[in-house]
């Protein structure tokens, strides 16, 4: 008897997530967001200064920064995408990822990083999904810098 109501509480579970699909509905157990980027680094502080100094996130005591998904302006989505491996997408980063960083003047962002002596690697103002540039930082990992429309 406890095992046809187990099955008949399956059956009945399953249909509800049959329902919800069909329906268009998200079910559990998936993924909601990024939580964090996390890299290696030969010097973690030396690069954690640099992205205090150079791209003014504000480096906690525990070694990195928190970006708040609700700063004015701020995109209100996050973007994941596979490039092809042998494409030149991240060039000329040898590193496996690139991260893009939302920003809200990118006039003001270059005119910071050129004060620095960061190299700009290639700008574009015209894309229709807004303004970017791209830089490397000291480890040599790829950034997109991204202004929306």
């Amino acid at each position: 008897m406890r095992v046809l109501k187990v099955l008949a509480g399956v059956a009945v579970g399953a249909a509800m997530v049959s329902a919800a699909i069909q329906a268009g509905a998200q079910t559990v157990g998936h993924v909601t967001g990024v939580g964090g980027v996390f890299v290696k680094s030969k010097n973690p502080k030396a690069l954690a200064a640099w992205y205090r100094d150079v791209l003014g996130l504000e480096i906690k005591p525990w070694g990195g920064a928190v970006l708040s998904y609700d700063a004015p302006g701020h995109p209100p989505k996050l973007a994941w995408s596979a490039f092809a491996e042998k494409g030149d997408d991240m060039a000329p980063s040898s590193r496996e990822f690139m991260i893009n960083f939302a920003v809200d003047d990118m006039d003001a962002m270059v005119a910071r990083l050129t004060a620095r002596g960061v190299a700009i690697l290639k700008r574009d103002d015209t894309d229709p999904n807004g303004r970017f540039a791209w830089i490397l930082d000291p480890d040599g990992t790829k950034i997109e810098l991204w202004q929306p429309k």
